[in-house]
């Protein structure tokens, strides 16, 4: 699998150089999904406290990206969304004794939202197309949930933060 982002996409934010191998690592992951998960619009993984920690937007030019609000555009955006989705499902579980919240679909007239565990209140967050094949979305999306959670770290969360901060 290439792991080169195609003509016309946008890498994950932060390009990885100067970063740990799992860093890197995780930047990779995160580049191979957007690249071979069709309509997959962008992608962010948000920490337990709803900082952005990985994002890509793939669809995006770079005049788009200058004319969007926040710090990263929509990426910004949709770690925004992801954590409060999370919060607001983690919140509807505890009162109906329903365990962890392992997953959450929203599906919408113009695209669909995933949201996904990864470990110690971490989230994986897809923005999809509408024609998108959700079971394939979710079948990658666990796939890269379990080649991550092992592997976030406190010591690691804390320095793809100082990444995504350094590549604002």
């Amino acid at each position: 699998m290439n792991a080169q982002a195609p003509t016309g996409r946008q890498a994950p934010a932060g390009d990885g150089r100067g970063l740990s191998s799992q860093a890197r690592n995780l930047h990779w992951l995160l580049t191979n999904l957007v690249d071979e998960v069709p309509g997959i619009r962008s992608v962010a993984v948000v920490s337990s406290d709803g900082l952005l920690l990985l994002a890509s937007d793939p669809g995006l030019a770079d005049e788009t990206q200058q004319k969007t609000d926040g710090p990263l555009g929509s990426s910004a955006d949709l770690a925004t969304i992801v954590s409060g989705l999370g919060s607001l499902t983690g919140g509807a579980a505890k009162l109906m004794d329903g365990g962890e919240v392992k997953q959450t679909m929203v599906a919408m007239d113009e695209g669909s939202l995933f949201v996904m565990a990864i470990s110690d209140g971490s989230l994986l967050g897809v923005h999809a197309t509408p024609d998108c094949d959700m079971s394939v979305i979710a079948y990658h999306m666990a796939l890269f949930v379990g080649r991550a959670g092992h592997v976030l770290t406190p010591e690691l969360r804390t320095e793809l933060r100082q990444s995504m901060e350094n590549a604002q």
